[in-house]
């Protein structure tokens, strides 16, 4: 068995060239084996043409030890992988009554009729080691492969997202790092920022870099993630987890510093599972007035398992005369901080709310009350305190705008709990 030192990522699907569905999978993937120590050199997309897949494997294969491959596992005529990799490795296919027995349980424990194209998905190549599903119905699949330059290794996985990375964590990235024989310890903290751009964070952490490019370990990497934030990531390699460990808590320290109050989160936290927690630990429940988000902040904070215990509701006061007869709003102009708060303080009234956020803005395509598109006007009252108000302006096109009008107007209640 060659040690694995590259890989290749292989997405398969034609929906994936027509731009029907965006990949997000390769980046994934590839963020996932760079973290691992495993340097990914290529990443392709084939449409669903079995004669093209067996190329693009062959070829992935003459360069990389190793390659994922994402989708074309289902049970329907255009899922080809399994015969592709089949043809590749110059093996046939076998019915594994295993897998089978799984795929039916899954049906039945949904309560779902089986069709039985479905038993497509027990067909494996000979000399293939099955990844057993958990998720879905589709298993993943181990398989070797011989060529000129020695044994090579394809992972085949789904495309669904979910059932992906369930594979790829439980089982790939294992099985690449056991091949690699690399043992040591590979140990990420992420921290969830708001409030700056990504080159405005990188600014203000040259020295940082700085002194971490010179080390080498642990590194630092930015990804910014929409309305999740820009991720500040550190990444460190010991030979184990309390080495790691003991590597990123200094530079981890460092940056909170630096930072303050923009680092929101950590990790897996979302800026409303942190808003939810300062409200739960401070016994207060929540309720929104939203207009220009039109009930995005209660999607995301309903996101949150137990959010019940705090949050009352959300007003989608999406037309004006709601905003009027429902929330109290004063009749005229509702793209201002006035309506904000009113809007704020009829979210509290209506919903018998310790806290009332309203939002009221402009996401186009055109201006509103003289407000260009991109205005955000957020109203935040507490208890019986004076409103709070605050405008802002955001940029990007109209879902981008009021994606970005959810994390900043949820960042506006973390500040003020914090601040006490």
């Amino acid at each position: 068995m060659n040690p694995v030192l590259s890989c290749e990522v292989l997405a398969v699907g034609t929906e994936l060239l027509l731009g029907q569905i965006v990949d997000t999978n390769s980046s994934w993937i590839g963020e996932q084996l760079a973290m691992n120590g495993i340097a990914t050199h290529r990443q392709v997309k084939v449409g669903d043409n079995r004669e093209r897949i067996v190329q693009c494997l062959r070829e992935a294969l003459e360069r990389a030890d190793a390659v994922v491959v994402c989708g074309g596992l289902g049970p329907t005529h255009d899922d080809i992988t399994r015969e592709a990799m089949a043809e590749v490795m110059g093996v046939g296919l076998h019915h594994d009554e295993a897998v089978a027995t799984r795929i039916r349980e899954l049906f039945a424990s949904r309560g779902r009729r089986m069709a039985e194209n479905n038993l497509r998905q027990a067909q494996v190549p000979d000399g293939a080691q099955v990844i057993a599903q958990t998720r879905g119905t589709a298993p993943g699949l181990i398989c070797p492969v011989q060529t000129p330059a020695g044994e090579r290794v394809a992972y085949l996985v789904p495309g669904v997202p979910h059932e992906m990375k369930d594979m790829l964590e439980r089982a790939v990235l294992p099985d690449l790092r056991r091949r690699s024989g690399d043992t040591a310890t590979i140990l990420s903290r992420t921290l969830r920022t708001w409030g700056e751009s990504e080159s405005g964070l990188n600014e203000r952490l040259d020295g940082v870099i700085e002194r971490l490019d010179a080390r080498g370990n642990p590194t630092l990497a930015f990804l910014a993630s929409g309305w999740e934030g820009i991720k500040v990531r550190l990444t460190a390699r010991a030979a184990d987890t309390d080495a790691a460990r003991t590597l990123i808590e200094p530079v981890e320290a460092e940056i909170r510093a630096e930072l303050g109050l923009q680092v929101f989160g950590t990790d897996d936290e979302t800026m409303e599972s942190v808003v939810l927690q300062l409200l739960r630990t401070r016994g207060l429940t929540l309720g929104l007035a939203e207009s220009v988000t039109g009930g995005l902040v209660g999607a995301r904070i309903t996101g949150v398992a137990g959010a019940s215990d705090v949050f009352r509701g959300s007003v989608v006061s999406y037309a004006s005369e709601v905003k009027f007869d429902v929330l109290g709003v004063p009749v005229g102009p509702v793209v201002n901080e006035v309506t904000a708060a009113a809007m704020a303080l009829g979210a509290q009234r209506v919903l018998n709310s310790d806290v009332g956020l309203g939002l009221t803005g402009v996401a186009g395509p055109s201006e509103q009350d003289g407000m260009p598109v991109g205005t955000l006007c957020i109203g935040l009252v507490i208890g019986d305190a004076e409103p709070i108000t605050t405008t802002v302006r955001l940029p990007g096109q109209r879902q981008q705008m009021r994606e970005m009008s959810v994390i900043t107007s949820l960042d506006l209640l973390r500040r003020t709990l914090l601040a006490g």
